[in-house]
């Protein structure tokens, strides 16, 4: 007899910046009974100044954000996966999809030595969820949800960092991932488009996957 897959006990959402990653969290760790690890990017103090002159802040700005998301990774060796799941709003990996797009190449060089020292150190979730939007719907909720630095963020910056969570993601093999875009979905006001995410979450094992919207099944 076949054996069936244990479900997942880890748990990461992640996409571009106003996406819906920390509602999505909020609504599963409430759902699934499980505990949240939520990054505060309001704590990096060199990120105001980054999005008014990102050339001049951006090593600060990303090695700041790699040393505190290993740390809240370490966290996690205490935190006991058998007894509650765990639900994250960030891949550490996916660091580098900032780093790539922001870093010089003599830069970057120095990175890549710290981040491949970190990296062995942190554990793999079970699934990885993939949010997607247009650049549109984010410029939108990004403006919605109106924090005051994420104002100069401009448009090319954003059609730039979804091109690069695409690709990262596309070549993401390390957990199974489940692909799913938010441009026409809505999880906080539409129970049922939710109910249906849990159903699929509960499906997904190994390999990549692609949500299909209800309205849009045939």
């Amino acid at each position: 007899m076949k054996e069936t897959p244990a479900p997942p006990r880890y748990i990461v959402v992640d996409g571009p910046i106003g996406v819906g990653k920390t509602s999505l969290v909020d609504l599963l760790s409430e759902r699934l009974g499980a505990r949240k690890l939520l990054e505060v990017a309001e704590d990096n103090p060199f990120l105001p100044n980054f999005y008014k002159d990102s050339r001049r802040y951006a090593f600060q700005t990303q090695l700041w954000f790699l040393l505190n998301r290993f740390r809240q990774q370490q966290e996690l060796g205490q935190f006991d996966l058998f007894r509650q799941t765990l639900v994250a709003d960030y891949l550490f990996a996916k660091d580098k999809i900032f780093a790539y797009l922001t870093l010089e190449d003599h830069e970057l060089a120095l990175y890549e030595r710290v981040h491949a020292l970190l990296q062995v150190r942190v554990p793999t979730p079970d699934l990885v969820i993939f949010l997607q939007a247009t650049t549109d719907a984010l410029l939108q909720r990004i403006a919605i949800r109106g924090k005051g630095y994420e104002r100069e963020i401009g448009r090319k910056y954003l059609d730039d960092l979804n091109a690069a969570y695409t690709h990262f993601f596309f070549h993401y093999t390390a957990s199974p991932l489940l692909v799913v875009n938010t441009s026409d979905i809505d999880f906080v006001n539409r129970r049922e488009d939710f109910e249906d995410l849990i159903e699929k979450i509960g499906q997904t094992r190994a390999g990549m996957h692609y949500y299909v919207p209800l309205g849009s099944r045939k």
